[in-house]
């Protein structure tokens, strides 16, 4: 009989995560779908409400919880990761270039790099002023 992996239940979290996260981004393409040549404003929203949320999840996993060891890969890797889609980003930007939009596409490329960490670095600091506020 072959030994039992230890990293299986952070795998099968992370699948079922991702799994989770991505059809929720599949839905916010189908209510807000964008045309082929169309600003992809629904992939920008997605990643940078994803990376604001991935900014509150530290904050609340590292500073006050003490989560279950499960949580981060399910949520953070899994749900967030597969939520986020910096690979439709890349191919919105190479379909824009493609077509005669090689403005846009940069503009797109800056845009979601800077609205991103902007995003992660914001929720975190609201994240931490709201605790300290709660605390005091």
């Amino acid at each position: 009989m072959g030994t039992r992996n230890p990293q299986g239940p952070v795998i099968a979290v992370i699948a079922l995560g991702g799994v989770l996260g991505a059809c929720a981004r599949y839905g916010a393409a189908l209510i807000w779908p964008t045309s082929l040549l169309g600003f992809p404003w629904t992939t920008l929203i997605v990643n940078v409400v994803g990376c604001a949320v991935i900014g509150v999840f530290m904050v609340v996993i590292s500073e006050v919880w003490a989560a279950h060891r499960l949580v981060r890969p399910f949520f953070g890797t899994g749900v967030l990761g597969g939520f986020t889609t910096f690979s439709t980003y890349a191919v919105d930007i190479q379909r824009l270039v493609e077509g005669d939009r090689a403005r846009t596409g940069l503009a797109y490329l800056g845009l979601t790099l800077c609205a991103a960490l902007a995003a992660v670095w914001s929720a975190v600091w609201a994240t931490r002023r709201v605790l300290a506020w709660r605390q005091s």
